[in-house]
């Protein structure tokens, strides 16, 4: 009887070590954070980083023009479902002679899951205070939103350029007046991240194509808006054209490039914008990066029928 009594107790003690062992396993909490959100690759010379913004939800089904149940056909064969995981991405081109962004992130004005551009460069390794120029591509909010997000620049001694025709059209009382209901946060959105660089006289415009400063040059893409831009980074042979939002949506835009998004200005234009583009890059082998392909946005294209086919850039870390 003793014997196994004392047998017993050792069951039970074993018992209790491993329900404690297990509650110890399952207390664990989940991290659910990822990795800072950079990702460094070398154009010739010229260092270049993707930044990421975050990512927000987008119903693509009811913003891109056409039949829903297409956008949902092409979505599932790339085993997504709307709505759509969207990164929104920003890039820093270091030259060696200055530091420029290209964009700013959304700051506060698409949503609690973005604007994180601020963090995540300086996770990268540089501070807000060493940004010189910061180039838009166009002034939707998920773009210029982390310019200001407070009211007071976030980049003390950069100096804002874009597209004459984008800052016209955006930060025109006139066209905010007129503006439907529903678009009047965009004009908004773009007074009040440009105003307080425009204050300090460090709000610069261009007309179309432009060296801005060498290795990186402004070319006209009009289309998404009246202004939008695609910025090319150049050294040593090698390209990289940073195409703004020439693309939304890769599942369905890739294979079929006349499609369009509710955001387009002139959808007509937007469309013929991206082809143009797109085929140059695909004749010649540049890289692309665009603000809300998945992060870092970076790859190339190959045509493919009446469309083009993505080959996102291969994982590679820098020496």
């Amino acid at each position: 009887m003793h014997l196994v009594s004392h047998a017993s107790r050792r069951l039970a003690a074993f018992a209790s070590c491993l329900a404690i062992a297990g509650a110890v396993h399952a207390a664990a909490p989940m991290a659910k954070i990822s990795a800072p959100g950079f990702y460094r690759i070398m154009v010739g010379d010229i260092e270049v980083t993707a930044i990421s913004d975050g990512t927000v939800q987008l119903p693509v089904d009811k913003l891109l023009q056409e039949p829903a149940a297409d956008t949902k056909r092409a979505l599932a064969q790339s085993f997504l479902s709307t709505p759509v995981d969207t990164s929104v991405t920003a890039y820093v081109v270091n030259t060696g002679a200055k530091l420029v962004m290209i964009d700013a992130g959304a700051g506060k004005l698409f949503g609690p899951t973005l604007g994180k551009v601020a963090a995540n460069l300086k996770a990268a390794g540089y501070q807000p205070e060493q940004v010189d120029e910061i180039y838009i591509t166009h002034l939707h909010p998920d773009h210029v939103g982390g310019l200001a997000p407070g009211g007071t620049p976030a980049f003390p001694n950069a100096v804002v350029r874009a597209d004459r025709r984008d800052t016209e059209f955006w930060l025109s009382q006139a066209n905010l007046d007129k503006a439907p209901a529903d678009n009047k946060p965009f004009f908004q959105g773009a007074m009040g991240s440009l105003q307080p660089y425009a204050s300090a006289q460090r709000l610069r415009t261009f007309d179309g194509d432009n060296e801005l400063v060498p290795g990186v040059r402004a070319s006209s893409s009009y289309g998404h808006t009246p202004g939008h831009t695609t910025y090319v980074v150049e050294s040593k042979g090698q390209k990289l054209l940073l195409v703004g939002d020439l693309i939304h949506v890769g599942a369905v835009q890739f294979a079929k490039p006349g499609v369009t998004i509710a955001f387009d200005t002139d959808q007509k234009a937007a469309a013929a914008a991206r082809r143009a583009t797109f085929t140059q890059a695909a004749k010649k082998g540049d890289m692309i990066g665009a603000s809300h392909l998945p992060f870092p946005g970076l790859g190339h294209l190959r045509s493919a029928g009446q469309g083009f086919q993505w080959v996102p850039l291969n994982y590679a870390e820098l020496p």
